[in-house]
């Protein structure tokens, strides 16, 4: 295996997919983007396709994004993936390893196993225990099991009205099956993404936010800079990654009064962070991971 032949399941069109598939090509000379919505499993010919590519055929499958927007069908889609991981095509990650981080509980979960420390979180059905919960916590964010970007959270003021938190707590179960509560802390404007490839540290970058918004994500109108780490921080990012089996992510860490904390770690990660905040082509160290590991199997 020369040149393996390297698939990258992603959304054609966006940078991310397109630069990573382009670091690939350019060191393998195969090109494959890969939508998981045209992908079909064929279980009586034994064959995973998306157009004339059968999955199985390849030597690895890098998942750099599975949906445009996490949900249970997300899962289904991991499914697939599975059944040609456990044919022994390589993916990176892990189809197991990313299904533990779909599901923001089930990540957190693993976060609190490994005894990394968090915002107080709580999770609970009740309406009448969220809103006692909000109100003890001053201000809260409610944040969706299933999303990315902040997209879909809710923020609830100590400011705020019982009468107005009641409300918004019963529109918000409308749309969520549970409520996922996490106190808010103070940001300072930034927090932190840490990259790892492989389980080893890459960079860090911070994120900046935009006044005008509470949370710091570039969908919001942050943007990235550059952030040196100590030692101290490094060593938590480690752990916190370590928690999961992934071969690309970034670890969300925010820097309080009381020490830093983990928001969470990502089940796929981005590159623009490290390439505008830190001058790293991570799609190029990514790519160069993923062939050597394939090469030495």
């Amino acid at each position: 295996m020369n040149k393996p032949k390297i698939g990258v399941i992603g959304i054609p069109g966006k940078w991310s997919t397109e630069v990573l598939a382009d670091r690939l090509e350019a060191l393998t000379g195969f090109r494959a983007v890969i939508d998981m919505s045209q992908v079909e499993l064929c279980f009586d010919s034994q064959r995973l396709m998306f157009q004339d590519i059968d999955l199985m055929a390849l030597d690895g499958l890098i998942i750099k994004k599975i949906s445009k927007a996490y949900s249970p069908a997300t899962e289904d889609r991991l499914r697939m993936l599975a059944f040609a991981e456990k044919a022994g095509v390589r993916l990176f990650s892990p189809t197991q390893s990313i299904g533990n981080l779909i599901n923001r509980l089930a990540g957190t979960l693993a976060l609190q196993q490994g005894q990394i420390p968090m915002p107080k979180t709580r999770v609970t059905e009740s309406v009448d225990q969220a809103f006692v919960t909000v109100r003890e916590f001053g201000s809260a964010i409610l944040k969706p099991l299933y999303s990315t970007k902040a997209r879909g959270m809710m923020m609830l003021s100590q400011f705020d009205s019982d009468e107005a938190v009641r409300n918004a707590l019963e529109e918000y179960r409308q749309a969520q099956s549970i409520y996922y509560i996490q106190q808010k802390v103070n940001l300072d404007g930034r927090d932190l993404g840490m990259v790892f490839v492989g389980g080893q540290y890459l960079c860090t970058y911070a994120r900046v936010g935009n006044k005008d918004s509470w949370n710091t994500t570039i969908h919001s109108g942050g943007r990235y800079e550059a952030y040196t780490p100590d030692e101290d921080l490094i060593a938590l990012g480690y752990k916190a990654q370590a928690c999961y089996d992934l071969s690309f992510t970034t670890v969300d860490i925010a820097l309080t009064e009381q020490g830093p904390v983990v928001f969470e770690v990502s089940a796929f990660g981005g590159f623009k962070g490290a390439l505008e905040g830190c001058g790293v082509d991570a799609a190029q160290v990514y790519a160069e991971y993923v062939i050597k590991e394939l090469l030495s199997s």
